[in-house]
């Protein structure tokens, strides 16, 4: 045990790398500053966006009871955080020339990232699995998804995330790395930083795609199967009544696509990169959170009835008279 201590130790002494630079989504100082301004303004959104909803599903004791808005609550909290975890020294960067992180800050984007990334996947696939639940058996619905259970797949899906993150934080901090230090993103990620140790990274490489890409891919299979079948069992079963069951699987699906496709393109191919890569980030780590908490009360009367009852309380309290 001491050996295999002393060697890693050795491994990471013969590691020059203590920095790494990142090129951003632009080099022009101009256009820096007017990305600095719309992520701004896409930050405000995302972290009004999700706090309305985490704050809403508390303050109203119905919705809170029901597993659909206990799993929406998580969903916007995790989105709040993966938001915070790159677009706050992305927007700090716009405003310097030299965009620069350290060794140790990059693998706590890399842990951060996938830990609210890989738990996010799972916890849309349990509200894919409520929703089959509340669609293909309603007499039974609060019987299955009781507050036990509900808490007890939070709490895998965010085990799920921690053993993923974990994995992927190991893959990078064990590679030496003593020449090249230029990542071509806005953030560190397994993807770009496994291009610059001085070793072969194959069989890195194909770890991560073992790991992120086919968990990408596999919970996305999933979803679109769960979700098939609930609206083979809505047209089949089509009322008046599931108009409103149809209009909150929609909103799902939209959430689903708009976060998996992304990451199922970066993570599912190893050994090249494109420029579109960085796209595809930004719609991941700034866009997905922005639009989730629209999707979801946009489409979506109960959300929008509890809302107004918080606005006329808030407003009860800070106008009494």
């Amino acid at each position: 045990m001491s050996l295999g201590i002393l060697g890693f130790i050795k491994k990471r002494n013969d590691s020059k790398v203590t920095e790494f630079v990142l090129l951003g989504l632009s080099s022009s100082w101009e256009l820096q500053l007017f990305l600095f301004l719309i992520f701004l303004l896409f930050y405000v959104t995302v972290v009004l966006g999700n706090l309305l909803i985490m704050v809403t599903v508390r303050a109203d004791a119905r919705l809170l009871q029901s597993p659909m808005y206990y799993f929406l609550g998580h969903l916007s909290f995790i989105d709040l955080c993966l938001s915070c975890v790159t677009v706050p020294k992305m927007l700090g960067d716009f405003l310097q020339q030299r965009k620069i992180i350290s060794f140790s800050g990059c693998l706590a984007q890399i842990y951060f990232l996938h830990f609210l990334g890989a738990s996010e996947m799972f916890l849309l696939t349990v509200m894919a699995y409520d929703r089959y639940v509340a669609i293909c058996n309603p007499l039974h619905y609060l019987t299955v998804m009781n507050r036990q259970l509900s808490f007890q797949l939070v709490f895998a899906c965010w085990c799920g995330g921690f053993i993923h993150s974990i994995t992927q934080v190991a893959l990078v901090i064990q590679l030496p790395f003593c020449g090249p230090n230029e990542l071509d993103n806005f953030y560190c990620d397994v993807p770009q930083v496994i291009k610059l140790p001085c070793m072969d990274t194959y069989v890195v490489e194909v770890l991560m795609v073992s790991n992120s890409g086919l968990l990408s891919l596999v919970c996305f299979l999933v979803l679109l199967f769960s979700y098939a079948i609930i609206l083979i069992t809505l047209r089949t079963h089509f009322c008046q009544g599931q108009s409103k069951a149809l209009s909150t699987c929609a909103s799902h699906l939209t959430v689903v696509s708009l976060i998996f496709v992304p990451c199922v393109f970066i993570y599912l191919r190893p050994f090249c990169s494109f420029s579109v890569d960085k796209v595809f980030s930004v719609f991941y780590t700034v866009i997905t959170p922005m639009l989730n908490p629209l999707i979801y009360t946009l489409r979506n009367a109960e959300m929008k009835t509890a809302m107004r009852k918080l606005r006329k309380k808030a407003c009860g309290i800070l106008l009494p008279y």
